[in-house]
């Protein structure tokens, strides 16, 4: 009983840590994967093992803790093994498809935080009750004080959810994915709780029919709970689909273009692709990042020459690099958090192989940054999560001044910045922070009939302004119609500092922003 007590706290312990993990990934295509989202998680839990402990202990005091063990266990495995299956409906009970971003925006606090709770709050509880149960069965089976045998189920306990943390990140959702990693928690806790009621002599049930019946009811459970994603809008086709250890992706093809989306549940998406390289047209915002290139190209007398040095944080599948192609020759590096997305982009979204450009996959833009000397001529800073996540350590002063040197004399900081407006407050934030740390002014660009807005900087040099002869380039003709939107009223705004605080890596409260800009977008009828 000894061991088996220390296996049951060891493996439960460390389905509390998966569970817990998983949970912010089940929840992510419909909710997001924010700091918001991750506190509701992790408080539910935490109630849930305050509750479940105390619920625990009256229960410790019964004739057989083990066999309440055991029950607790059996519900546990039961409900983990649905979890796949009871997301979707839940979420999109909470948070119906169709809504748009604004709207949908203001409903995804209490919307994520009543699906923690009912989705997780129940398991966590269940498997909290362990502690105080099997500590009263070590108690009663070695005899000694009660600090002793709580101590050794709170050591095997924790070291179990050591164990847990690790095999979830590095190895359970990125080789078996979320489906089979509740599936398989479930499955060991039934293992666990078989074990139990069978050394615990359920009464009344042959231990023969408690072999199978348990086992083959969760296995049941199992089979019938896929896990759905989001459904594909109409029109499109699902090309591929992987878990990383950051999150879900999938590309799909619509309209004979390749898309590109992470954790989404709001019909966004991190990339473009289609089969001739240049310029998108359409109204994508990465075709206004070749602007700057074009502008510094007609201050020369010669027009381009050396190759155009790029770096580019947040590459996705390399929608940036494609199109500059045939438009300037680029060399420079790439930076993709995910090697996940960079494998999939290769596969099902390829670029035309250069020599001259290094693609640097599972690096934090911070980190990397930190590591590429430069100099380079143009800075894309493109790093977001579910459309509206902006990383705080992304957006901060210190970040910016890193960025600020390792530009070349001329050069630009060019960010993607999603916005209702060019008066955004969060976009003031972030372009009052870069103003400030960088000593420049900052130019926006709106996207026409987008929430993109194009944040301009420029180290030692004029910026290229819309009564500038050269801003409207003559071709191509996706470019100039595009600068042209551009240089209508009311579509670009010149800022330096706002006087106010700026973000910084203590203190750069983007959710909160990210918030207000959304209900701003929401109030004013702005639309994505």
């Amino acid at each position: 009983m000894v061991w088996l007590t220390a296996a049951v706290a060891f493996i439960g312990g460390g389905v509390i840590l998966v569970v817990e993990l998983s949970a912010v990934r089940l929840l992510a295509p419909w909710f997001g994967a924010s700091s918001q989202v991750w506190t509701h998680v992790i408080g539910v839990i935490l109630l849930a093992l305050s509750s479940g402990y105390a619920l625990g202990s009256r229960l410790s005091a019964r004739e057989q803790p083990a066999r309440v063990a055991g029950m607790a266990l059996a519900l546990a495995a039961i409900w983990i093994a649905c979890l796949p299956a009871m997301a979707q409906p839940l979420a999109e009970w909470l948070l119906p498809p169709g809504l748009s971003l604004e709207r949908a925006s203001s409903g995804i606090g209490w919307a994520s935080l009543a699906a923690s709770a009912a989705l997780f709050a129940p398991c966590a509880l269940l498997l909290s009750t362990l502690s105080p149960l099997l500590t009263e069965c070590l108690q009663r089976a070695q005899g000694g004080g009660a600090g002793q045998a709580g101590g050794r189920i709170l050591a095997a306990g924790t070291l179990g959810s050591l164990v847990g943390s690790f095999l979830t990140t590095y190895w359970l959702i990125p080789k078996l994915g979320l489906q089979a990693t509740f599936h398989g928690c479930a499955l060991a806790l039934t293992a666990l709780a078989v074990a139990l009621l069978w050394r615990g002599k359920h009464a009344g049930t042959p231990r023969a029919l408690l072999v199978l019946l348990l086992p083959a009811g969760v296995l049941a459970c199992a089979l019938a709970s896929p896990w759905n994603r989001p459904a594909l809008p109409e029109g499109s086709r699902l090309i591929a689909q992987a878990e990383s250890s950051y999150q879900s992706i999938r590309i799909v093809e619509r309209d004979g273009l390749r898309l590109l989306q992470v954790n989404e549940g709001l019909d966004s998406f991190q990339s473009v692709w289609q089969s001739p390289p240049g310029p998108l047209g359409g109204g994508y915002y990465y075709d206004a990042f070749v602007l700057p290139a074009l502008w510094s190209a007609s201050e020369q007398a010669g027009g381009a020459g050396a190759p155009w040095r790029l770096l580019v944080l947040g590459q996705g599948a390399g929608t940036v690099w494609r199109v500059f192609e045939g438009l300037r020759e680029v060399s420079g590096d790439g930076v993709e958090i995910d090697p996940q997305v960079v494998a999939l982009g290769t596969e099902h979204m390829p670029l035309t192989p250069q020599p001259s450009r290094r693609v640097h996959s599972g690096l934090d833009a911070r980190v990397a940054l930190a590591a590429l000397p430069g100099p380079y001529d143009q800075i894309v800073v493109d790093a977001y999560a579910n459309q509206t996540e902006i990383p705080a350590h992304l957006a901060s002063a210190e970040f910016f001044a890193a960025t600020w040197q390792r530009l070349a004399p001329g050069g630009w900081l060019c960010l993607n910045v999603g916005a209702f407006g060019i008066d955004d407050p969060l976009l003031e934030a972030i372009g009052g922070t870069l103003s400030s740390a960088c000593g420049s002014p900052v130019l926006f660009c709106r996207q026409p009939f987008a929430r993109n807005v194009l944040v301009l900087a420029r180290k030692g040099a004029a910026l290229c302004l819309p009564e500038d002869p050269r801003f409207v380039p003559a071709e191509p003709e996706a470019l100039r119609r595009l600068a042209e939107s551009f240089a209508l009223r009311g579509a670009t705004r010149v800022l330096m500092s706002t006087g106010r605080p700026p973000l910084t890596d203590d203190h750069a409260p983007l959710e909160a922003l990210v918030r207000a800009s959304l209900r701003r977008g929401m109030f004013s009828g702005a639309g994505q």
